[in-house]
């Protein structure tokens, strides 16, 4: 299903993919294509694909110290511990523009000078994943999975968190049409856990039918 559906959209996504890059080097010095490693299934890396939509070079410190603390828990909608005092949490978890619903959080390490004017819409659309469509026909990732940590968050995993390494990571998956960016790193791994006992086409359908549903409302994305 991965290979077909990806060889059947390679018509559309390929100019599309085309006009993205486009944008990402007409709007900011650096490459079109962000190529980071990740772990995938079974613990092996590989090297994902994404369009940059972050300016060149940044100092990527806080996002380790955020993201870090994000596995442990420490951020989220109700966090277990606070070392880093509210007003470190407050500096990331940041309510969708002009709501203040609970729910609405964004539990994400960027700040706006961060994120290219592009970025942002590929962002908010999640057109910055369509490289991923070259990872799923190597093999490396599938439509639907858990989506994939890199290296230095894996080694801050628990010992329940791997059992989300036990199928192939996903361009989408269950926690994505769940809450996407809105909740903590612990639901999102039962989510993913929840996806691995329960794997099935019938699923892998409903979780893409509701991607696009989740994708056009714009929610929970940043």
């Amino acid at each position: 299903m991965d290979i077909l559906i990806c060889l059947a959209t390679l018509p559309l996504t390929l100019p599309l993919m085309g006009l993205c890059a486009l944008a990402v080097r007409l709007d900011s010095p650096g490459p079109a294509i962000f190529i980071q490693e990740r772990i995938g299934k079974d613990g092996r890396p590989f090297k994902m694909y994404k369009f940059r939509t972050m300016r060149h070079n940044l100092d990527d410190s806080m996002h380790r110290a955020f993201m870090k603390a994000f596995v442990h828990g420490e951020i989220g909608p109700r966090p277990t511990i606070l070392p880093h005092s509210k007003a470190f949490r407050r500096a990331f978890a940041v309510l969708a523009a002009g709501s203040e619903r609970p729910g609405d959080e964004v539990y994400k390490p960027l700040q706006a000078s961060q994120v290219t004017r592009v970025g942002r819409f590929l962002r908010k659309t999640s057109l910055d994943e369509l490289p991923q469509i070259f990872n799923v026909l190597r093999g490396e990732m599938s439509l639907v999975g858990p989506r994939p940590n890199v290296p230095w968050e894996v080694e801050e995993y628990q010992p329940w968190h791997h059992e989300r390494l036990e199928v192939l990571p996903g361009i989408t998956g269950l926690a994505q049409v769940r809450g996407r960016s809105g909740i903590s790193f612990d639901t999102i791994v039962k989510y993913d856990i929840e996806y691995v006992e329960n794997q099935s086409l019938s699923l892998d359908l409903k979780i893409l039918f509701q991607t696009v549903m989740t994708v056009l409302s714009g929610r929970g994305s940043s």
